[in-house]
């Protein structure tokens, strides 16, 4: 996300913007010219200037004329046709999309530009050397911590402009043709799919740049650089793992999912492979790389020789070592008399029938079947008892190994016209001989995981295939150390050690995924198993008693689920998940978060089910499971389990058993997850990011109390309301002295992340080690600050509770002023809009809540609540303390400057509109408008900072309020409803919902 709250204000260059904006707006017409015709043009160009006139004069302050205009703007949007109406959407819709383009590369250049705005890891270093941080300590943090920058995009030269225009005007064109609407919801492998796609089109681009300009400066602060295999960044996601209140994502949807995005993984190394081979064509080597070369190519050779010898047997015999010289055989072997097509299985001749390389289950026909035990193809004369025909349809099981072996043939044949032959082996290079045998087994890991996924046997070798990242860096460290020790480090150090950072960074998974499920689901499943050992019904239990049971039963040996329990669908799928997490391991997937966790036994419950899982598992396979178990991370949403979470976690540190569990299984670490969406719904933006800010400290000092470390994972939405913002004032304003990593995971299929791509994209990849000291170094705080920040809490909170939950009529007036009930049915994700389907706003989730009131532009979760909060103060008095505040504390001064963007953003009168339009009864319509002079009064923020808090006391009239909402100059983005919105002050900042 871009950083444009105070550090955006001045400097920005608006000519490269305009210019940037001409062109694609020009391209667009040039395009909507050739696809619709000079009619629409002027239709559009009419429609544009109209509603550019209405901002214009209202601006100006003549609201009168503006108000005809907007009429006039009315009554030819109404006269418009249905076709007209959608092409028109369509075309601004473009427009917007293009200008945000233009906006976001226009921030890129302008950071660039300017040298004390750069947050580049050169000059962070910098300055934490200078301020006193030791160089051994920053190197180590670096290599241990969280480290996020962005990551720039080159300006395009001149003689390429024609060509480029010409590219735009064909993406433009293409986006033009393409429905963007879906006409059925995706499913979450869908979602997935999407997700991993925008990985590879930019963290995949991003990443090794960032850790070669994150070593090269570090290097150049500390004399040491970033060893290649480090890993200060990994990604994970939940897209097909998030199953909290989404019956879509089943234990089969996240096996899938996984190994989707280890075949992804595969397919992307196996791309660089190829690169790599093609770059490395010295034969300059260490003498480590040449007797492994050599190793490769006489096994290559044996297997060779083994397969064209004609006294080879088939079969699982066919093991031939290989010695300086063999003897002539003394006689021929068994079944020498007989034709080539046939071989000898003991006393039999059966015929050898060569498969065709395509699958005849999906062609849909008859086919001999390949050589069995149970259906063989025989020679004349030589029929088994009981066979009276040369061959028979294949069988299910037939099928499925003929399909396993279908790749080998064609593909063997179409390789051996691109390798070299054995005679020209001694020319190639010995870097191209590793990786070309670390190509072959990746193509093997690539088609077992394809069979995998289609269901079907795989009778791969272990030792044919990658399983781990250790087995693919092996002989990539060691290409590495061949070439450093051959002076050629400048080929080291370029495609080869990209591929062994990402190597590193993604492993063999690209992301881990995590798992998510509601806490209730686990007690339901814990019910069902109590009730049918005649042990009570768990969930009606105290904590102490759950407690008990679940610590007796974690200490235990035994499974707790017995293996044929019949239980009800829904706890099953709860069980069948446990027992996919327990086959794939730690090793695909990463954590297992609990939403709703408000008590130690939330966490007890998923460590004794996955015990169970595991124990299960490993007894069917016969051997363990891979990988460890799964780290289990409590969620902690609501205000109330915010101000629990301490607590809770104290309890949990303070049984031996779960301590000693960390401490061995996930050195020492304990991993706390805190909601932004769902407290912002349930107190208000202010005080849930109090809230937030207290339980934070007290989640740290709890762990601290036990010495166990901890990691606190942000569940940040994209929109303010739902806890986004700048990802480096986000980090800046937490609570000092813990370890923290702000994943900013967007909820469902990283529709924010979508929205960047390979150059903005790594903008995300920012800020943990530029905010990591400064926070440490602003601890202090005024105690009097607390009380004022609890006072201001309160009071908002209590001013939006009584708006949105205890007001009878303000839900029946949101079901009606939004379009809330209409975002249910867009085929936007596969998550239902509901938890249960319940009315009120407690089992509505966070995105449609905010979405809804971004449509209608009051933006209400954003800032309900605030201007009481402060208005209040400054009544007691607290006018100086809040002034220190805004200066001195990040926290306080980033979460007002939010506030205030998004005040500027909203627009009074569209909201009105809205009210005018949809809502019939004069009492819910007073709902609106007392809303809107609450935004009023809030509004009165916008001029930023401490004139805003000198301000605030001041109360406008409602209708002066309204008047100069509605002169507040909103940028292209803002009219499509998310985006940047330039305020009073002059800064941008996204709004996405």
């Amino acid at each position: 996300m871009p950083e444009t709250t105070d550090d955006i204000a001045e400097g920005i260059s608006f000519q490269a913007f305009e210019d940037d904006c001409r062109l694609l707006g020009s391209l667009l017409h040039d395009v909507l010219l050739l696809e619709l015709g000079p009619h629409f043009i002027h239709l559009f160009e009419r429609i544009r200037i109209l509603a550019q006139s209405v901002a214009t004069m209202r601006g100006a302050g003549m609201e009168d004329t503006g108000a005809a205009v907007e009429r006039q703007l009315e009554a030819e949007l109404a006269a418009m046709s249905l076709e007209d109406s959608l092409s028109i959407a369509r075309a601004f819709s473009h427009y917007l999309n293009l200008t945000g383009i233009a906006e976001r590369y226009h921030r890129v250049r302008k950071s660039r530009s300017e040298v004390h705005l750069s947050k580049s890891c050169d000059d962070i270093f910098d300055k934490l050397i200078q301020g006193g941080v030791p160089p051994e300590e920053l190197y180590d943090t670096v290599c241990k911590q969280h480290l996020l920058e962005f990551n720039e995009r080159p300006d395009l030269s001149h003689e390429d402009r024609e060509m480029l225009i010409e590219d735009l005007v064909r993406e433009i064109t293409a986006l033009w043709q393409t429905d963007e609407l879906r006409r059925h919801k995706p499913t979450p492998v869908d979602e997935a799919r999407a997700g991993l796609h925008i990985v590879e089109q930019s963290l995949w681009k991003a990443i090794p740049r960032y850790l070669r300009r994150v070593s090269n400066a570090l290097k150049k602060h500390t004399g040491k650089p970033l060893p290649l295999t480090c890993t200060p960044i990994k990604f994970g996601s939940w897209m097909g793992g998030d199953r909290d209140g989404n019956p879509n994502v089943t234990a089969k949807v996240t096996r899938d999912v996984s190994l989707m995005s280890r075949w992804m993984a595969i397919d992307l190394y196996i791309r660089q492979l190829d690169n790599l081979s093609f770059e490395l064509s010295t034969k300059k080597c260490s003498e480590k790389l040449a007797s492994v070369a050599n190793e490769i190519l006489l096994k290559e050779s044996a297997s060779e020789e083994t397969k064209a010898s004609p006294w080879t047997q088939t079969g699982p015999q066919n093991i031939v070592k290989l010695q300086p010289s063999l003897a002539l055989a003394a006689q021929l072997p068994s079944g020498a008399d007989l034709p080539s097509l046939t071989e000898c299985i003991g006393s039999e001749a059966q015929i050898r029938i060569v498969k065709p390389p395509w699958n005849p289950k999906r062609q849909g026909i008859q086919i001999p079947t390949e050589k069995s035990d149970d259906s063989p193809v025989q020679s004349p004369g030589r029929t088994r008892p009981g066979s009276s025909h040369m061959g028979r349809t294949p069988s299910a099981g037939q099928l499925r190994k003929m399909l396993f072996t279908e790749s080998k043939i064609g593909r063997s044949s179409f390789r051996k016209l691109l390798e070299p032959s054995l005679s020209d082996r001694p020319g190639i290079t010995p870097y191209r001989i590793v990786l070309g045998n670390v190509k072959e087994k990746m193509m093997k890991t690539r088609r077992r995981l394809e069979l995998l996924l289609e269901d079907l046997p795989c009778d791969y070798d272990p030792a044919e295939y990658y399983e781990t990242p250790d087995q693919l860096l092996e002989p990539l460290t060691l290409c590495y150390e061949s070439l450093q020790s051959c002076g050629s480090s400048i080929l080291a150090d370029g495609r080869l050690a990209d591929l062994i950072r990402r190597v590193a960074t993604f492993g063999m998974v690209l992301m881990k995924l995590d798992v998510r499920q509601e806490s209730g689901r686990h007690a339901e499943a814990l019910d069902a198993v109590t009730s049918y050992l005649d042990l009570g019904i768990y969930s009606e239990w105290d904590e102490e008693k759950k407690l008990d049971f679940l610590t007796r039963e974690l200490k235990g040996k035994r499974p707790l689920v017995p293996p044929y329990i019949e239980v009800a669908a829904d706890v099953q799928e709860v069980l069948d998940t446990f027992r996919v997490a327990a086959e794939l391991g730690s090793d695909s997937l990463g954590a297992y978060v609990i939403s709703m966790a408000s008590n130690a036994s939330d966490v007890l419950a998923v460590e004794l089910l996955q015990k169970d899982a595991r124990l299960t598992v490993s007894g069917d396979l016969g051997r363990p499971c891979p990988g460890g178990t799964l780290r289990v991370v409590p969620l902690f949403e609501t205000v109330k389990d915010l101000r629990e979470a301490g607590s809770a976690i104290r309890n949990l540190l303070a049984i031996d058993w779960y301590r000693e569990h960390v401490i061995k299984n996930h050195n020492g670490h304990q991993e706390v997850m805190v909601g932004y969406s769902d407290s912002g719904k349930d107190a208000g933006r202010f005080t849930a990011a109090w809230e937030l800010y207290k339980a934070q400290e007290d989640v740290v000092a709890a762990c601290n109390e036990f010495g166990i470390k901890v990691t606190l994972f942000h569940g940040r939405g994209g929109s303010i309301g739902r806890g986004g913002g700048p990802t480096y004032l986000a980090i800046q304003s937490q609570p000092p002295g813990h370890s923290s990593v702000d994943g900013a995971r967007r909820d469902g299929a990283g529709q924010v992340r979508a929205a960047q791509d390979g150059g903005a994209a790594a903008g995300d990849l920012h800020d943990g080690c530029a905010s990591r000291y400064p926070a440490a170094a602003a601890s202090s705080r005024d105690p009097h600050w607390r009380h004022v920040m609890e006072e201001i809490s309160r009071v908002s909170c209590a001013h939006y509770r009584s708006t949105v939950y205890e007001d009878p009529s303000f839900i029946t007036y949101f079901q009606e002023a939004t379009p809330q009930a209409e975002l249910g049915y867009l085929n936007i994700g596969s998550r239902p809009a509901k938890r249960k389907a319940t009315p009120g706003i407690n089992n509505l989730r966070a995105i449609p809540w905010v979405f809804a009131w971004t449509q209608t532009r009051l933006v209400l979760p954003a800032w309900l609540g605030v201007g009481k909060g402060l208005q209040d103060a400054l009544d007691k008095g607290h006018t100086e303390e809040l002034r220190a505040m805004y200066d001195e504390w990040p926290f306080f001064q980033s979460t007002l400057d939010l506030i205030e963007m998004v005040v500027a953003k909203a627009d009074a009168p569209m909201a009105k509109h809205y009210d005018d339009v949809l809502v019939s009864s004069p009492e819910r319509r007073a709902v609106g408008e007392e809303l809107r002079r609450e935004l009023a009064r809030s509004g009165e923020m916008r001029a930023g900072g401490q004139r805003a808090l000198q301000a605030i006391g001041e109360q406008p009239e409602p209708e002066e309020a309204d008047r100069e909402q509605a002169a507040v100059p909103q940028s292209h983005e803002h009219a499509a409803g998310g985006g940047a919105a330039t305020a009073a002050t002059g800064r941008r900042q996204p709004e996405a919902p």
